[in-house]
C-alpha cells in the first residue's frame, strides 16, 4: 500500500475519539448483555446509590472489577498451559470479592433473560453462582487453575482454543499472515510521532522479553517492528490509546511472528480497599492484578509507558478466546454458571491464607433466606442492578441506536 493510501484509509488522530464514541454507543445498543458489558462505572454508581444493601466485606484481593462473562475464557501461559481463567484486567483493583460475585450474578441474569429462560431460571442461576464459588474454598480446589468437572459448552471452547495456530490468529485479527496490518475499519494509520515512539518502546529490554518469552523461542534473537496501527476494538475501552503490533522474531528460517497488543490503562472505576498496597502506575496494576488473580495471562504481560501514557502490552495468542455466551439452556445456565463462579472463586482463594478463606466461606454462608439457597445481598443487588440496566439500556437505545453509522 502507498503512503498516499495508508493516510487514507483511517482518520486523524483529533477525530478519533468522536468515532470510536459512536462505536462503543452501538455496541452497547446491541443488546443488553452488551449493554451491561460495556457499562462498568454505571454498575459502580448503581451500587453505591443503592445505599440499603449491606454487602459483606471479604479479605482484601485483586479482583478482576468487571467480572462479567465475556471477560472469561481460554488463556494459554508462556509454557504453553491452557486454562480458563479471567481475561480482562483493566478494572482490577485489590477490593472487596463481592463485587466480582456480583458483577457475574449481574451478567449471567442478563444473559439468560436474553436467552429467554423464565425468571425462576435466574433464581437457580444464582443460587449455582454461590454454589461454584464457596466450591473454590474447599482444601483440594482453592489452589487449583481447573479443578471440577467443566460443562459441555465450556469443554468445547478449550477444545477449539486447544487445536488453534497462529495461522488462525492471523487470518482473524490481520486477515492473513503476510508482515503487514491491513489498514481500513478495524485498523487505522499511525502518524509519524506515534511509530517512532512504538520503534523506540520494542527496543527496551523489557519488551524484547515480552517478545522471546515463549518457550518455543530463542532468548537472545533479534526482534523487530514489522508493522503497527491504531486498532478500533472493544467496548468499554473504545476512546483509549490502543495499538496493534506485529513483530518478528530472529531472522531466516528461525523467523516467527507475533502480534502485540498495546492498551492504555486509565483509573479503575471499581472501589478499592484501603488495606494492601497498589502500585499507583495504572498499567503496573493492571500487571499486578493479572499475575496475582490470571497468572497464565499475567506472566504474558508488561507495563511501559508510550506517548506519556501508561500502557500494558501483551502477545496475542492463537489459543486466548473470549467466552461468547449467546444463547443458553437453562441446563447450560445452571452448568455455565457454577463452574465460572468457581473461576472466579479460585482467582480469590489462591491469594488468600487458610483462615482468611474460612472465615470468608463462613460469612459467605450467613443470611440464607429460606426461600432461595443464595445470600439476600447477592440476590436484592441483582434484581436491583437488573432492574437499572433493563431501563438505563432501554434509553440508550433511544438516544443512540438509531443514530447513522
Amino acid at each position: 500500500m502507498s503512503g498516499a493510501a495508508r493516510a487514507k484509509a483511517g482518520p486523524r488522530p483529533q477525530d478519533r475519539p468522536a468515532i470510536l464514541a459512536a462505536d462503543r454507543n452501538r455496541k452497547m445498543a446491541s443488546s443488553a448483555h452488551a449493554y451491561v458489558r460495556g457499562s462498568t462505572t454505571r454498575f459502580y454508581e448503581w451500587l453505591e446509590a443503592s445505599g440499603r444493601l449491606r454487602l459483606p466485606e471479604g479479605p482484601p484481593v485483586w479482583i478482576c472489577g468487571d467480572c462479567h462473562v465475556g471477560n472469561l475464557g481460554p488463556v494459554a501461559s508462556a509454557e504453553g498451559a491452557l486454562a480458563l481463567q479471567v481475561r480482562d484486567l483493566d478494572q482490577t483493583v485489590i477490593g472487596n470479592p463481592a463485587h466480582d460475585i456480583i458483577r457475574l450474578g449481574l451478567s449471567l441474569a442478563m444473559a439468560a433473560r436474553g436467552s429467554d429462560l423464565p425468571g425462576v431460571t435466574t433464581v437457580h442461576i444464582l443460587e449455582q453462582v454461590v454454589a461454584g464459588y464457596e466450591a473454590a474454598f474447599a482444601p483440594e480446589t482453592a489452589a487449583a487453575p481447573g479443578a471440577g468437572a467443566s460443562p459441555k459448552l465450556i469443554r468445547s471452547v478449550m477444545r477449539e482454543a486447544a487445536r488453534r495456530s497462529w495461522k488462525h490468529l492471523a487470518d482473524e485479527r490481520i486477515e492473513g499472515v503476510a508482515p503487514v496490518i491491513p489498514l481500513g475499519k478495524r485498523f487505522w494509520p499511525l502518524t509519524r510521532a506515534e511509530r517512532e515512539a512504538v520503534e523506540a518502546l520494542f527496543a527496551e529490554d523489557a519488551l524484547r522479553g515480552l517478545a522471546t518469552a515463549l518457550r518455543s523461542r530463542d532468548a537472545s534473537a533479534p526482534v523487530r517492528v514489522l508493522d503497527a496501527a491504531y486498532w478500533r476494538k472493544g467496548c468499554s475501552s473504545l476512546g483509549r490509546l490502543r495499538l496493534a503490533v506485529l513483530v518478528a522474531v530472529d531472522t531466516g528460517k528461525a523467523e516467527r511472528h507475533c502480534l502485540m497488543d498495546v492498551k492504555e490503562a486509565i483509573a479503575a472505576a471499581a472501589p478499592r480497599s484501603g488495606a494492601g498496597e497498589m502500585p499507583r502506575d495504572n498499567a503496573a496494576r493492571v500487571v499486578a492484578g493479572a499475575r496475582a488473580l490470571s497468572p497464565f495471562l499475567g506472566g504474558r504481560m508488561v507495563a511501559a509507558r508510550l506517548l506519556d501514557k501508561a500502557v500494558f502490552i501483551r502477545e496475542l495468542l492463537p489459543q486466548d478466546l473470549k467466552l461468547e455466551i449467546e444463547h443458553l439452556t437453562r441446563a447450560e445456565a445452571m452448568d455455565v454458571a457454577a463452574f465460572l463462579a468457581q473461576v472466579v472463586g479460585q482467582g480469590h482463594a489462591r491469594q488468600m491464607e487458610a483462615a482468611g478463606r474460612r472465615h470468608w466461606l463462613a460469612e459467605l454462608q450467613r443470611h440464607r433466606p429460606r426461600t432461595i439457597d443464595a445470600p439476600s445481598w447477592l440476590w436484592n443487588s441483582t434484581v436491583e442492578l437488573v432492574a437499572a440496566h433493563e431501563a438505563a439500556y432501554l434509553e440508550h437505545c433511544r438516544r443512540h441506536a438509531m443514530q447513522p453509522g
